[in-house]
């Protein structure tokens, strides 16, 4: 690899808004040392892509949910489990928009996470849907047995459609024009 951009020179680069010598100086730049340059946009852009692909997955939940392939969502388990006493306090006409909300919280942490990824990471077009899928991995194996969320045992069809729904937001969360040039 070439040697590593200056930081001055980076960010004339950056500031001087030519993006064909902003991608070609981005292409020679020492990925290691991405994480000590990056600006927060990518992370705040990823984290809004990360709330909207919750939102994409909430949609395919309710159809998955619907149709009978899900019993009951991650995000209700959890805030059932993890606050019940909070949980009952909420109105139940209520207690569905406020999994939503923590669900879009989820989504923007995921996303936010997926931002702070190396550019050379996020530039691949399969970054996004693998990312999905390991965030879905990650709390199966991970995260429900830390909170002691009781595991029902899985059905082919459920195990699918949470799958599915995981790489839905992969999909979007990888999905930006620019994911490789967020900042």
């Amino acid at each position: 690899m070439t040697e590593s951009l200056s930081d001055a020179t980076y960010q004339a680069t950056y500031q001087a808004g030519d993006r064909a010598a902003y991608q070609a100086a981005d292409l020679d730049e020492d990925v290691s040392l991405d994480v000590h340059r990056r600006p927060r946009t990518s992370i705040v852009r990823s984290a809004a892509r990360g709330a909207i692909a919750a939102m994409a997955m909430s949609g395919l939940r309710q159809l998955t949910t619907s149709l009978g392939m899900v019993k009951a969502t991650p995000p209700e388990s959890v805030i059932a489990h993890t606050a019940p006493r909070l949980f009952q306090r909420i109105p139940v006409e209520r207690r569905q928009g406020a999994v939503e909300i923590v669900h879009w919280l989820y989504g923007a942490a995921g996303g936010a996470c997926f931002g702070a990824m190396p550019r050379a990471v996020r530039a691949n077009p399969w970054s996004g849907p693998v990312f999905g899928v390991l965030s879905w991995v990650a709390f199966e194996t991970a995260i429900a047995p830390v909170l002691g969320l009781p595991r029902p045992e899985n059905t082919a069809r459920e195990r699918i459609a949470l799958l599915a729904d995981h790489v839905l937001y992969g999909v979007v969360v990888g999905a930006s024009p620019w994911p490789h040039r967020d900042q």
